[in-house]
């Protein structure tokens, strides 16, 4: 539990380490700017009940939306391994000396406790070298850079018209807001018996 809770710290001082200061004086200019951003689609269109497109500016913005898609592909990424190691789907071999995947519980907070400190110290510093990495690629994202770190190993991208790219990218989005929806309810479930009436508990 401890280690859990510093991992959500160091998550929310990353993020605030990289938060841009926000300059109301532009507030108007960078709402404008919203609607014209990847993300922006029906039948919401812009959702921000909250106004924080006019706290900030064009550069806010684009570190909002960046910040958007790297929680995106994370929670895409925790959905698929819920479900996979829910579902009794492990890794052939061992995770450490005489312990294999197999063994672990389905339950994934507690597989998460169950891997030992220096494969929880492994698993901390790549994703901070991915963050890293991903803030110091020029163009910044603020600067009208790529979105988060981009992996288009393929060069996918570079085929496409405009108009397909903005498709795939609100895809992206789309199913990346669902995915967090998604992984909240899972660990909701599995800790508040009810929480998620679809769910089984825990689940």
């Amino acid at each position: 539990m401890a280690l859990r809770n510093l991992v959500l710290a160091l998550c929310l001082g990353a993020a605030a380490a990289f938060a841009p200061a926000a300059r109301p004086a532009r507030s108007t200019t960078a709402v404008s700017a919203l609607k014209d951003m990847p993300g922006a689609m029906p039948p919401v269109g812009v959702f921000d009940p909250w106004g924080l497109a006019e706290g900030g500016n064009e550069e806010t913005l684009l570190w909002y939306r960046a910040a958007e898609l790297k929680h995106s592909r994370v929670a895409m990424l925790a959905t698929a391994g819920w479900l996979t190691n829910a579902y009794g789907i492990s890794f052939p071999g061992d995770l450490s000396y005489g312990q294999p995947f197999s063994s672990l519980s389905h339950l994934p907070h507690e597989a998460w406790d169950a891997v030992p400190y220096l494969g929880k110290v492994q698993m901390l510093v790549t994703i901070g070298v991915i963050e890293f990495v991903s803030e110091t690629r020029k163009p910044h994202a603020m600067k009208g850079g790529p979105m988060g770190l981009q992996f288009d190993p393929l060069g996918l991208a570079k085929n496409m018209t405009p108009e397909q790219l903005r498709q795939r990218q609100n895809r992206e989005l789309a199913n990346g807001r669902l995915a967090m929806i998604g992984i909240m309810s899972f660990f909701s479930a599995s800790e508040i018996a009810g929480s998620v009436p679809a769910l089984p508990t825990p689940y």
